[in-house]
């Protein structure tokens, strides 16, 4: 569903629309509405005003006019968790709309039937898991939808979040941002038995660079672009056969990264 969107899946684009209508749909994902949104992200990763995800807030934001839900659950855990479905309905602090609306600025006026037909999709798939539930009873959806979605939801999160934040990458205004600059402040991880389960998605930086490459040419990809970036390719910490160093990792960024200096071209998260 991802490569989908990045029309790598196929070079037929309705054989793309397709697969990423079932593929996100049966998570209630409205795929145009996200991959429209993730191209916005991918277009403007590492500039503080135009990115969509993961983007930092000003210092005076988040002292001023952050109120303490929208704190809780972009930088608490459990909380954070459950930001995707969040993000999907109201997108991220300091910003308005939904996937779901064609109005939203996210979208152009020619985009409105897309947006209405994943809208569709999404509810169809409602349709089919309360007929599920009405079938089989409201334990069996929980078992085998509802928990597991949550996972993968949080999994979700987890992992873009660690992407994209860390005090150590900078991040960029109109006059310093250049589209390398913003691919190369995201970071590689190491998902030990996780990498191949979710197509490798920890090498992101190449990702970045070359958003329509399809997932199976990415880590290939990575090793190529290693030497030629040389000291500004960030290595990531090699994983056991679990993560269990990520959680360490992300800890550590949910309390150091919540904000930027109001003003500068280049600037890096804080918390005081």
């Amino acid at each position: 569903g991802h490569d989908a969107g990045h029309g790598s899946f196929s070079n037929n684009t309705k054989l793309n629309n397709i697969f990423g209508h079932i593929a996100h749909g049966s998570i209630l994902v409205p795929f145009h509405g996200w991959r429209i949104s993730h191209r916005t992200h991918h277009g403007n990763h590492g500039h503080i005003e135009n990115d969509e995800s993961w983007y930092p807030v000003s210092e005076s934001y988040y002292k001023n006019e952050m109120d303490s839900p929208s704190k809780a659950v972009r930088f608490e855990l459990p909380l954070v968790l459950i930001a995707y479905q969040i993000y999907l309905f109201r997108r991220t602090p300091g910003k308005d709309g939904s996937h779901f609306d064609p109005s939203c600025d996210l979208f152009k006026p020619s985009e409105r039937n897309m947006i209405l037909q994943s809208t569709a999709a999404c509810l169809a798939m409602v349709a089919i898991l309360a007929g599920v539930g009405m079938k089989f009873g409201f334990v069996f959806l929980l078992n085998t939808y509802l928990i597991p979605h949550l996972i993968f939801c949080a999994w979700l999160v987890a992992v873009t979040y660690l992407h994209h934040t860390d005090a150590s990458v900078p991040w960029y205004r109109d006059g310093e941002w250049t589209y390398l600059r913003g691919a190369l402040s995201t970071l590689d991880k190491d998902y030990g038995i996780f990498n191949k389960i979710h197509h490798d998605i920890g090498t992101h930086v190449v990702h970045h660079m070359f958003p329509q490459m399809p997932h199976y040419n990415i880590v290939e990809a990575t090793e190529y672009i290693k030497p030629v970036l040389g000291e500004y390719y960030q290595k990531p910490e090699r994983s056991g056969f679990l993560p269990f160093h990520l959680v360490r990792d992300m800890i550590k960024s949910l309390k150091e990264c919540r904000f930027v200096d109001d003003k500068g071209g280049v600037v890096f998260y804080r918390n005081k």
